[in-house]
This record gives structure tokens, sequence and C-alpha cells, in this order.
């Protein structure tokens, strides 16, 4: 029996936002971060190592880093990027490997706006018939909730910095929006065909699987499975008519769901084969975080990450708390609590926490036409404020960087910063400044008599976060590029050193392996290696213990070099000490020992 739906729109409300707006959203926030930065510490610097590795050894079914494994079991994420660098030897290989992570981006965009789509085209997720006409049609209605859940994911805080990294939790997201995407629009495409949702399905499961989620891949299989079979043809409510194509049949509901099952299972099959299942998911990670008394920066986490999507996604439950068992809130829904759960059972539980943003934007979307305009006005006022006072504080921390006044936040600067050295860039003065003549434009249209749109609530909660990325990637560049990488400390150790000779490392973590390495040009070796290097690269912390790996008394110290944002990233320069001359008419073996 079809429940009542408790959304009530009229035909005037679902005006979909213009296509350029929307395009102008997506380039701002794709670009900046993606092009014109270096790597940043610790993950994303770590990944790119262990890819450009891979590129020139080779060596495709084990990335490591200088022979460190641990952490690097996924494999897909390392292939992508180490075949852009090998596919684009005119590249830095740091913006070849991290041109696929920004298609993964678009596709998480676009995956996200046609899922919302489908699913709101879907019978129970139609607004209330009036009674002399009047209410939203179904494909103007579909299109105007798929815009605001884009503008909800975009709204989202934790998705600008871990989307534009080259992780494993990047790729993760994208396949896995792509797989949410083919469930989405599975009662519209038939299970048969070669290209479409069902080539998607597969690649989007095995993509994740391969990239380290075995196992959310195969809950959510899973999932899609229960659902499909209890709204396909034959046990649920019918496909909506779409007409250029004919709604799924029983059969291709049956099929749908084998396809799902096999996927699912030879995914899971292929993961063992390739020793995927090693990792990702710990079940001891709850008992952890208990012990540790972690539960407070989990809140925090789960309060500001996914801001401003799951508010409105518990409205969207509550407010659709008759129909949690129709397609447009049990999908999205199964996708955000497998993958929430992963925030308690993964140790990067922030990157755990990145998968759950497309469904929840899209449960926000649902949220919007039940929503009363006196909780749209306070959502508005909020982000009005809350994104304005961040952007003005950017402002005024830049002019601080470029005239010394206010003299208190150069203070700050120079404290939280010491060396930097800021720099002029007319070009990113030139887009931040159109950035904010186009956020004051876009608080002006929100806040004059407009026709009413659904999407109207996200609008500046997507403006606000848009802007203050770009401004950031923009105006905070050269100081972020100092403060998160480790290219200063990386130049003073070239410095101290014959560029043409090799380097051991001792104690180094793997980011700051990687980031010697590519900001160095420094041929680097682990210590007590069979071919002796001149110089030696040791972190602090492993100095107590240098001489289990090294004969002390072969090296002589240079310098300690601070990374000059963290004090507590410090290593140490040595050079090895030349052997003594032996003795006239002694062996060497000898001499040396004389």
């Amino acid at each position: 029996m079809n429940l009542p739906s408790p959304a009530l729109i009229a035909q005037s409300a679902v005006r979909r936002l213009p296509r350029l707006a929307l395009l102008l959203f997506g380039v701002a926030y794709v670009l900046p971060g993606l092009v014109g930065r270096g790597p940043w510490k610790s993950a994303d610097i770590t990944a790119f190592g262990v890819m450009q590795q891979m590129a020139a050894s080779g060596d495709w079914l084990k990335p490591n880093l200088m022979g460190q494994t641990a952490g690097f079991e996924s494999l897909l994420p390392y292939w992508l990027g180490a075949l852009a660098i090998k596919a684009l030897p005119f590249l830095d290989p740091a913006l070849a490997a991290r041109l696929p992570y920004g298609l993964l981006l678009i596709l998480t965009l676009l995956g996200t706006w046609y899922s919302v789509y489908y699913l709101a085209r879907s019978p129970q997720a139609q607004p209330v018939a009036f009674a002399f006409g009047g209410e939203a049609g179904p494909t103007d209605y579909a299109r105007a909730i798929a815009d605001a859940g884009l503008l909800a994911l975009l709204a989202c805080l934790g998705l600008a910095q871990l989307s534009h990294e080259t992780t494993p939790a990047m790729a993760q997201l994208g396949f896995m929006t792509l797989m949410f995407y083919s469930v989405a629009a599975s009662p519209y495409r038939s299970a048969w065909r070669a290209f479409g949702p069902a080539a998607g399905f597969v690649i989007g499961m095995t993509g994740l699987a391969l990239s380290g989620a075995p196992a959310v891949a195969a809950l959510l299989g899973l999932g899609c499975v229960l659902v499909e079979g209890a709204h396909g043809r034959w046990g649920g409510e019918p496909a909506v008519q779409e007409p250029e194509n004919t709604a799924t049949d029983r059969a291709d509901s049956r099929a749908w769901m084998l396809l799902m099952l096999a996927s699912t299972l030879g995914v899971a099959v292929l993961a063992y084969v390739m020793g995927q299942w090693a990792w990702r998911i710990d079940v001891t990670a709850l008992s952890q975080t208990a012990a540790h008394k972690e539960w407070g920066r989990i809140l925090r986490l789960l309060l500001w990450f996914p801001w401003p999507a799951w508010p409105l996604a518990l409205w969207t439950v509550f407010r659709w708390r008759r129909q949690l068992a129709s397609r447009h809130v049990a999908l999205p829904l199964w996708f955000a609590v497998v993958t929430v759960a992963t925030t308690l059972l993964t140790a990067a539980s922030d990157r755990g926490l990145l998968l759950s943003l497309p469904p929840l934007a899209t449960l926000a979307a649902f949220a919007l036409p039940t929503l009363r305009r006196s909780v749209a006005s306070l959502i508005d006022w909020f982000t009005l404020l809350f994104f304005t006072s961040c952007a003005i504080v950017i402002w005024v921390i830049w002019i601080a960087m470029q005239t010394g006044v206010p003299k208190q936040p150069a203070a700050n600067v120079a404290r939280l910063a010491p060396g930097f050295e800021p720099s002029f860039s007319a070009f990113a003065f030139g887009i931040a400044l159109l950035a904010t003549l186009a956020w004051a434009w876009l608080v002006k249209w929100r806040a004059g008599k407009q026709r009413a749109a659904i999407w109207k609530s996200l609008i500046l909660p997507a403006g606000g976060t848009t802007l203050c990325w770009l401004l950031l990637m923009t105006l905070w560049l050269p100081l972020l590029d100092y403060a998160r990488s480790y290219e200063p400390m990386s130049r003073q150790v070239a410095r101290q050193v014959n560029r043409q000779a090799c380097v051991e490392v001792l104690g180094l973590n793997p980011a700051q392996t990687a980031a010697l390495r590519y900001h160095s040009k420094l041929e680097l070796r682990p210590a007590g290696a069979e071919d002796a290097c001149p110089y030696l690269v040791v972190d602090t912390d492993a100095l107590s213990g240098m001489g289990r790996s090294v004969n002390r008394a072969q090296w002589e110290r240079l310098i300690m070099v601070r990374r000059p944002a963290d004090r507590s990233e410090n290593v140490v320069v040595f050079r090895r000490l030349k052997p003594l001359a032996p003795a006239p008419g002694l062996p060497p073996e000898r001499a040396a020992n004389s």
C-alpha cells in the first residue's frame, strides 16, 4: 500500500538551477587544490611516493616505499597514479598522479546528481497531488531535487581537502558513488545492456574492493540485492515509465538481483585472491576507541565533517519514516549506515566517513520538500554569518601577511610558520577577488524576492564552502604549501649533501621518505645497505637506537634540520668518515685494527 507522501511541492518551486551556475560551482570546487600545489603531509605525500616508486620500478602487485609494504595493501589507487605518471612524463609527477583523482571527484559529483535524480523519480518519492492540479511534475521535481543533492554534497565541510588528495579514500569515494548511481538507475535501465548501470555496478564494486574496502563493498552489495528484491517489478513498487525507455519487467528485476549477487560474491573472491581482505576494517578499533576515550573526538568529527547534510538527513528519516522501505530512502540510508559504521571500525576515521557524504547528501535533498520556511531561513542566516566571517578572516590574514598590518595576525603567521616569506600573485588575487564578489552577488540574490525554488536553502551553504576553499587555495596556498608539506625540510637536507651521491635513511616515516625523494631528487637507500652511501639522514626519534642499524663511529654529525611548522619532526644529517689509510707494509685489515 502506498502511504501518503510528506512532500508538498508546487510546479513553480521545481525550476532547475541554471546549468551554467552548476558548472561554475563544479569548476570552482574541483580545480583549486587539484593544480598549483605540492603534495601535503601525510597521507597525500605517502600515497604519491608509492605511486612514483611503482611507476619507476614496475612492481605493480606489491605497492611499497623503499621496501616497506605495511599500509599499502590496496592496489587500484596506486595503479591509477602510477599509470598517469608513466603516461604523462611531460608533467610534474605530483600533478600527473593527481589528475585521475580529479576525474574521480568529477565522477563523484556527477554520480551523486544522477543518483538523486533517479531516486526522486520513484513513485513514493513524488509530492502529493493537489486537488485542482499544479503539483510538481515528476521530471522537473527529480531535476530540482538532484540539484539540491549536488549542492548538499558540495556544502559538506569534510569533502574539500580529502577529495583533492591522491589517497585510497578518494578512490573508494569515486567507485562507491558509481555503485550507488548504478543501483539508483537500475529500474530505468536493463541489466542486460553491455554499458550503463550494470557495467557501472560491476566496475564500482570491483574498484571499491581493490581500493582497500572489500568488506564495505560486500555489505553494500548485499544491501543492494535486498533493495532490488523489495522494490523490483516482482516484489514491490512499479518503476516510473520514461517516454524513451520501458521500465524493468519481472525478469529484468531478477536479472538485476542475480547480477548484484554474483558481483558481490565475485568481488569477495577477487579481493581474497588479491590479498585485499587483510586490511581496512579492524574489529578491535571500537574497543581501542573506548579504551582511549576517543569518543569525544569521534563525536566532534561526526558533527562537523558531514555538516550541513547530516541534520537534514535526520530530518528526512523522521519526515519520511512511513516510507523508510521506499527505494529513495532505503537505498541511501543503507549506504549511509554502512559507511558511517566504518568510521568506528577504522583507524582513519575521517577518511572512512568520507564515503558517507554522497548518501547523506541524497537524504538531505529529500528533506527540502518537507522543510518549513522558518527552518530554511535559519539555514540561510547561519550560513551567511559563518562563511562570510570565514572569508573575512582569510582576507585579513592574507593582508597581514602582505603588509604586516594588522600586526597580531602577521605575528601569528610568523610564529606558526617561521621562515615563511609571503609572495604576491596577481592571478591568485584576481581569482580570489572575483570569487568574493560572486559570493556577495549570491547573498544579494538569495536575500531578494525571488521565485521559490526547492534548492534555494542549499545554495548559500554550497557557495560558502566553495568560496572558502577557493580563497584558501589562492590567497593562502603559498603558506599552506610551506606549512603542510615537507618541502622546506627536504631542501635544507639537499643543501647539506652532494646530490650526485646516494643517501641512507634511518627511522624516517613513509611521508618523510617520499617527500625527501620527491623534493630533493636524492637517491635514497635504507640504512645498512650493502652499497655504502656517504650520507645518512636519521629521524631524531631514532637517534637512540641508531647503533643497532649502523656503526655510529663511522658517521660525523653535520646538522639538525627542523621542519618549520612542526618542531616535533626533525632529522639529523650525518656524513660518513673517510676510512683510515693503510700503514706502509700492512694489509688493509691489520691497518684498520692497529
